[in-house]
């Protein structure tokens, strides 16, 4: 490459202010149709090719299986809507500086690794769903439900192809993501529907009185595949609440909903909430339930292309781009806290080498499931130490922003809220027996408890600390 045009490349990804250190500038703020595009894009996505068929997987009953989605995606809107929204146009500032105003940098480096990492893992599962697709068309062999490693030398290739266009638009930064998805969201909607309608008549719905008994009979049985334990109304609930919960309650999202002109612009989570967690889980569940009945691939490439064939395919490569696009961004900012001397591009550029890596093992894409709720556990307690920060201690007499206010590099109320709660989580788990699904509601109270009787320890110790 030409050394004048290679310096000119490099100086304008450093010219992209994406505000990593400063609050937002009111002339970069963004409108309602920006979020309704950027959440439909990113939920309306890869993942719905894997979790839809996980839940056939797992027997949920069809009854069970709507009304869950109904009420999980409503608290999970909610959640976005009052929760992390109000805190980001609040503040301005992505969740890892104002975080690092609460926790201090020393605490900040671990949590942003932990952050990083799993936002490439999660990445990683969405550029494998576009790989499923794009080999097709090569005869490539695919990973099946078992496989945990690379499946052949075609798949590798793909996989990393994939990974390079994902981390391009992740690099051009959140206008650039924000306007693919609002451009994709909307074809990809009508594909997941129209390949489930078409796939229907061949598991026998006729007429609009076969859906429910065909859906009870065929797709959603309430029977769980061997090995698989079987989930119900509860599962469905507190799984489509708590997918991302990482992102509303755990304020990652902070980092989008940032350049919000208001905080209702956090209701804009509904788009991916009903349109993918809703309408997508279902259709790629009857694409599934036609795949096991012909005894075909249960692959997110194979199944669409079962129902829409070119245009299914072309549905999952950016279906899978419009999530890990965000989600690499996100990972990208989280670890340009850690090495602040380098630029974000460059950042962005290493943190997409890793999820791009992270992408050549299937298992990640197949164990969706558990994986999206372990990654939201880990990461949620430090989104209740921001909310409690934010709110509760101004009104407890408290100062926010304590690491900052007194330059210190650890907060070990925020360090013990964190390390405490997952470790009481972990007691419910294997004490109790609780499900993972279902630890994150007790676990953000209990981050939240602890953090702020460890504020009130800290701050009434020390003269003048107290407001």
């Amino acid at each position: 490459m030409d050394p004048a045009l290679s310096q000119s490349i490099v100086a304008r990804l450093d010219a992209i202010n994406e505000f990593d250190r400063e609050p937002v500038r009111k002339g970069r703020l963004q409108g309602l149709g920006s979020f309704a595009g950027l959440y439909a894009g990113e939920h309306v996505a890869g993942t719905e090719f894997v979790i839809g068929p996980l839940f056939v997987a797992h027997g949920v009953a069809a009854g069970d299986l709507i009304t869950g989605l109904l009420v999980g995606n409503l608290l999970a809107v909610l959640s976005w809507a009052f929760i992390c929204a109000p805190i980001a146009v609040g503040t301005r500032l992505n969740l890892y500086w104002k975080l690092r105003k609460i926790v201090g940098p020393r605490l900040l480096v671990a949590y942003n690794i932990v952050n990083a990492l799993m936002f490439c893992f999660l990445a990683g599962a969405m550029i494998s769903v576009a790989a499923t697709a794009v080999g097709i068309p090569f005869d490539m062999n695919m990973p099946a439900l078992s496989d945990r490693y690379p499946v052949s030398a075609g798949w590798v290739i793909t996989v990393l192809l994939v990974g390079g266009v994902v981390t391009t638009v992740a690099i051009l930064g959140f206008e650039k993501i924000a306007y693919f998805s609002k451009v994709a969201a909307p074809w990809l909607l009508l594909v997941f529907v129209a390949s489930a309608l078409a796939v229907l008549p061949d598991l026998g719905v006729h007429s609009a009185g076969d859906f429910w008994r065909v859906a009870n009979e065929k797709i959603w049985t309430g029977v769980p595949m061997e090995g698989r334990t079987r989930f119900t109304f509860w599962h469905v609930a507190f799984f489509a609440w708590f997918a991302n919960m990482a992102m509303h309650i755990g304020m990652a999202d902070m980092t989008l909903l940032r350049y919000a002109k208001r905080w209702q612009y956090g209701f804009a989570s509904a788009f991916g909430m009903y349109l993918g967690h809703f309408i997508a889980w279902l259709a790629s569940g009857v694409l599934v339930a036609l795949a096991l009945q012909q005894g075909g691939e249960v692959a997110p490439g194979p199944i669409a292309y079962l129902g829409a064939g070119f245009a299914g395919l072309a549905a999952v490569v950016i279906a899978g781009w419009t999530t890990a696009n965000p989600t690499i961004y996100r990972a990208g900012l989280a670890m340009q806290t850690v090495s602040p001397n380098w630029k974000r591009w460059k950042v962005t550029l290493a943190v997409g080498a890793v999820t791009s890596i992270a992408a050549l093992f299937p298992a990640l894409m197949m164990r969706l499931l558990d994986f999206v709720a372990l990654y939201g556990l880990l990461l949620m307690p430090m989104g209740a130490v921001i909310f409690a920060d934010y709110w509760l201690l101004p009104r407890l007499g408290m100062q926010q922003d304590y690491a900052a206010l007194r330059a210190l590099t650890l907060s070990w109320p925020a360090a013990a809220a964190w390390l405490l709660t997952l470790g009481a989580c972990l007691a419910l788990n294997q004490t109790w027996g609780v499900e993972i699904f279902f630890l994150g509601l007790p676990g953000w109270f209990i981050a939240t408890g602890l953090y702020l009787v460890c504020c009130h320890w800290q701050q009434r110790r020390l003269p003048g600390a107290l407001a």
